[in-house]
Parts: structure tokens; C-alpha cells; sequence
């Protein structure tokens, strides 16, 4: 996020997906002092998105009216969906010179080039950093207190956890207990 200037305090940010990446994007973003809304495909994740992770907006990106509503209204946008699906929709909600960041890797991703042209926008990747980075993040992570919210399991249990992440029954992160687990 701070590759690409998305830790300025005051303005908005769009996390893209609730998952394992967003709700970090989330805490991130609130941390940084951030307004952040979170698009989901479903209302199922408002009440988490909201009351949980502290967002200040939920949108159901397939409601035509709530995306309309925000257009050109977001500084940044981090994409964390990792399967297909167009941008354009969230290219129009981003303000001039705005940053869409693709964190999620989808096979390809669609979009009409002018919208990027005529909003002067940016559609940027970004990708594990190296080690400085990473310290850096790391440190901001304690002093700020931002800490994904995982499900600790048994190494016993990892055949139900790859079952359980395949029908998206996971809030956020499963961590194996390695010490506990070999005992």
C-alpha cells in the first residue's frame, strides 16, 4: 500500500474481496487513517466488514445503484479477488489520477482501456517485498496493532482445512499449530 501512496490519511480506499488479503487491506487501511468502504459480491460479509473490521461503507458491488452512488469517489482500490471478473465497474468509482493495486492474481484481467485513459487512473500490481519492506511492515504491524484474524488447527486437521478453504468456510487465515500438533 505504501508503494503506492495509499497511506495518506483522509483519503478513501476500496478493498475489493473479504478475504484472507482484504480484511488485512481493511485493517491496513484503517490503521493509515484511511475511509474504507469493502465491496463484496454478497451482503453476507456486511455485519464483519462494518462492525468487526471497523469499515466505513459496504457496498453489494452487483447493486447497480450502490456502485453508481460512488462514482469517482475513491482514491485507491485494492483488488484482492483472485478469480476473473471486470474492472471497469470500479474503475468509473475512482477519482482522477486514482490507484486500482491487484493484489489478487486472476487469470486475466478485462477492462475497457479509455475508462483508465479518461480518469488518468493507474491499474498497479504489487507483490511480496523484500526484506527491508517487509521489516518495515512488520513494525508498523506491532506498533499499530493490525494482526490478521486466523483459525489455529492441528496438522491433523489440514485435509478438513483445504476442504473447508475450497467451499470458502474461513474467517481469515488458517495457521497450523506445529508445536501442539506433534506432540
Amino acid at each position: 500500500m505504501v508503494r503506492h501512496q495509499m497511506n495518506q490519511p483522509g483519503k478513501s480506499l476500496g478493498v475489493m474481496g473479504l478475504g484472507g488479503l482484504g480484511h488485512m487491506a481493511v485493517k491496513f487501511g484503517k490503521a493509515f487513517g484511511l475511509n474504507v468502504t469493502v465491496f463484496s459480491t454478497t451482503v453476507s460479509k456486511k455485519d464483519e466488514a462494518l462492525t468487526v473490521l471497523g469499515a466505513g461503507g459496504f457496498v453489494v458491488s452487483s447493486d447497480e445503484q450502490q456502485m453508481k452512488d460512488l462514482a469517482r469517489s475513491l482514491d485507491f482500490i485494492i483488488d484482492t479477488v483472485p478469480g476473473n471478473h471486470p474492472l471497469d465497474p470500479y474503475i468509473q468509482l475512482l477519482k482522477p489520477g486514482g490507484v486500482i493495486s491487484m493484489v489478487g492474481v486472476p487469470d486475466e484481467a478485462k477492462f475497457a482501456p479509455v475508462n483508465i485513459v479518461v480518469g488518468m487512473n493507474i491499474i498497479a500490481g504489487s507483490a511480496v517485498a523484500g526484506t527491508k519492506v517487509t521489516t518495515e511492515m512488520l513494525e508498523f504491524c506491532a506498533a499499530h496493532k493490525v494482526y490478521p484474524m486466523i483459525e489455529k488447527i492441528p496438522i491433523q486437521y489440514i485435509n478438513e482445512a483445504c476442504e473447508r478453504m475450497l467451499n470458502k468456510d474461513v474467517k481469515y487465515r488458517f495457521v497450523i499449530d506445529v508445536e501442539n500438533s506433534l506432540e
